[in-house]
């Protein structure tokens, strides 16, 4: 009897929001789940899908680490945290040389997000970071801050922060790397230049959270990180999509999601020439027509169920 094809044994898929063996593991390491999280012994510390919730400032915190190419944020530390009330903390999309931390020679310590550690949990592997900054200034000693191998259990951004709202300024470069020294080397200015070079221009609507508009040249979007229950969500969206009140401005269009760091992220493309200013207002309605949406409990209609089963399937890139 021939042996049957391993490609034609039922295998259960994945459950909704599950990831499969197969699949590229959530941590961002590039290896299969089955070889890294999913593995017995793969990874060291546990997955979190949604590392950062509970934080104030978790949406704006989630566009700043996968979508915003330039952009700063005050922290204010916990108290009982080294330098809680005296040191200034700086939260930045991208450091000079992608590193996770420095310990500027003014004694500021600024923390980058766009980092991949891939221990499993960014939210303590980035208040690792900080607390080994906030330590190193303590000494009096600038400069880098690195994160080397898993930090085990500790602290999270939950436990080191306190929780106001993020309070974001989008940058046009990366003029912030030395808006605190007098003069920068010409290899620095060559490597803040050949940054610069690589930013879309970007701008955060003031309206609503965790909303940037970002002009690409062949076209514009919206980007925009939500806080609800995916599932809640996709029903909501759905509904305002079978009612045609998806539509931002005219010609704009409403192409799917993104999923990152736990929160769906809707994405509109827009006609060239939109801007960010223009969004204000239609983003404001949205944002009231959606929450009205979230509240509603009637069944969905056939044309929102086709329309949910569309958007679920609607999955595009971060960038």
């Amino acid at each position: 009897m021939a042996k049957k094809s391993r490609k034609n044994r039922d295998v259960a898929p994945p459950a909704e929001g599950e990831v499969g063996p197969r699949q590229p593991c959530p941590c961002g390491s590039g290896k299969r789940y089955k070889a890294c999280h999913g593995a017995a012994g793969g990874a060291t510390s546990p997955f979190v899908a949604r590392p950062f919730e509970g934080l104030a400032g978790e949406c704006d915190l989630i566009a700043l680490r996968e979508l915003v190419p330039a952009a700063t944020a005050p922290l204010t530390l916990a108290d009982g945290v080294t330098g809680a009330g005296t040191r200034v903390v700086k939260l930045c999309t991208l450091l000079p040389a992608a590193a996770p931390a420095m310990v500027r020679d003014s004694g500021e310590v600024w923390l980058g997000l766009q980092v991949q550690h891939h221990y499993g949990d960014p939210s303590r592997d980035l208040a690792a970071v900080l607390l080994t900054a906030l330590e190193q200034a303590e000494r009096g000693e600038s400069g880098i801050v690195g994160l080397t191998s898993d930090p085990g259990a500790g602290p999270r951004l939950q436990d080191v922060l306190a929780t106001p709202e993020l309070d974001v300024t989008v940058h046009d470069g990366f003029e912030y790397w030395v808006a605190d020294v007098d003069q920068a080397g010409d290899d620095f200015t060559a490597a803040l230049q050949q940054a610069n070079e690589t930013i879309h221009p970007t701008e955060r609507l003031t309206g609503v959270e965790a909303a940037y508009w970002t002009n690409v040249g062949t076209k514009e979007h919206l980007r925009w990180v939500m806080p609800h229950d995916e599932d809640a969500l996709l029903t909501a969206l759905a509904r305002l999509h079978a009612a045609g009140k998806d539509v931002l401005v005219e010609d704009s269009r409403f192409v799917g999601m993104f999923r990152a760091h736990g929160l769906l992220a809707p994405v509109w493309d827009l006609p060239v020439g939109t801007g960010a200013a223009a969004l204000e207002e239609p983003a404001s309605r949205f944002a009231a027509e959606l929450e009205t949406a979230l509240a509603q409990s009637a069944d969905l209609t056939p044309e929102e169920r086709s329309a949910r089963a569309g958007l679920a399937n609607r999955q595009v890139t971060i960038r």
